[in-house]
């Protein structure tokens, strides 16, 4: 009888049992409250390029200057801007290869859930700004060896090497600006309104001016101008991506150094080799490059007839 109430008991309690189901439950996994957290700094690609370029920048401006020497002090302009652009790129890139000129911008994105808090990513993006004053700086020096060139009137050159200025100034405000607000995409799109008042003196005024040269100058103007706007055009576009974050840093560095390359060095190798082979490029700037602005002759307005 025992036996028979203890076989019972097990029956009744195996019945009782619930059995596990396999039916899915559909409910979304709960985000980690941990912050996501992302460092992008450069890497051994990105040292290797930055000192790599310097040392082609510095052999550069001891080529261009060397080959200054070859010509009369009136006749170097086109020598020394394109040594100054090289010497200042060169440094630019001493600066960052040293990691000098870095800072690190601090980006929070926001991820809105439906049916929990919402979380956070937030990266750690190394930007080298010593680039964009490498710009400030060069860009307005090409835009007078074309001036130069294309004997474009000193007002015009004064406007397009200020909007060349202006648009690498908003560029590196553009890199610092914040996500969530009109900084980044706002001096952004003043940086590329500014390369398009570039274009439209380098272009539309620099064709008018050099109608008044040779054919042959005429045809080297054009060559090297349309080079020069489509190297900064895409600057604009590496520019505009890179602020977008689908570049590595390593990456951003290796693009922007190949664009420095064509836009400074391939340029001042090109112009100095056609000034060589055509004398009629050459320019004689004797009375202000030489000697400095001569105003013998000039009304003062404090001379005095009576004195």
């Amino acid at each position: 009888m025992i036996v028979d109430a203890a076989e019972m008991l097990k029956s009744t309690v195996r019945a009782t049992q619930v059995l596990p189901t396999h039916t899915p439950t559909h409910v979304a996994p709960i985000p980690s409250v941990l912050p996501d957290v992302h460092y992008q700094y450069v890497g051994d690609k990105g040292e290797r390029t930055l000192w790599v370029v310097f040392v082609l920048m510095v052999i550069a401006s001891a080529v261009f200057a060397g080959w200054s020497l070859r010509f009369a002090v009136s006749t170097r302009v086109y020598h020394v801007l394109a040594t100054l652009t090289t010497l200042i790129s060169a440094l630019a890139y001493f600066f960052m290869a040293t990691g000098q000129g870095s800072a690190v911008k601090h980006i929070t994105i926001r991820h809105s859930n439906d049916h929990v808090p919402d979380t956070f990513e937030h990266i750690h993006r190394q930007i080298f700004w010593p680039r964009y004053v490498q710009w400030i700086l060069t860009f307005p020096l090409i835009i007078l060896n074309l001036g130069i060139l294309a004997g474009i009137s000193g007002a015009h050159i004064l406007i397009a090497a200020t909007a060349g200025a202006l648009m690498n100034f908003m560029g590196l405000w553009a890199s610092f600006g914040k996500e969530d607000t009109p900084q980044k995409w706002g001096n952004y799109t003043i940086a590329v309104l500014a390369f398009l008042v570039v274009v439209w003196h380098l272009g539309l005024n620099g064709r008018a001016a050099v109608r008044n040269s040779s054919q042959s100058v005429g045809k080297f103007y054009t060559a090297l101008a349309a080079y020069t706007g489509v190297v900064w055009a895409a600057y604009a576009i590496v520019w505009g991506v890179a602020l977008g974050g689908h570049f590595t840093v390593d990456g951003e560095i290796i693009t922007f150094a190949v664009l420095d390359v064509l836009s400074i060095g391939v340029f001042g190798l090109w112009l100095l080799l056609t000034i060589a082979r055509n004398a009629e490029t050459n320019v004689n700037l004797q009375g202000f490059w030489s000697t400095g602005v001569n105003r013998e002759g000039a009304l003062r307005l404090d001379d005095d007839d009576g004195a």
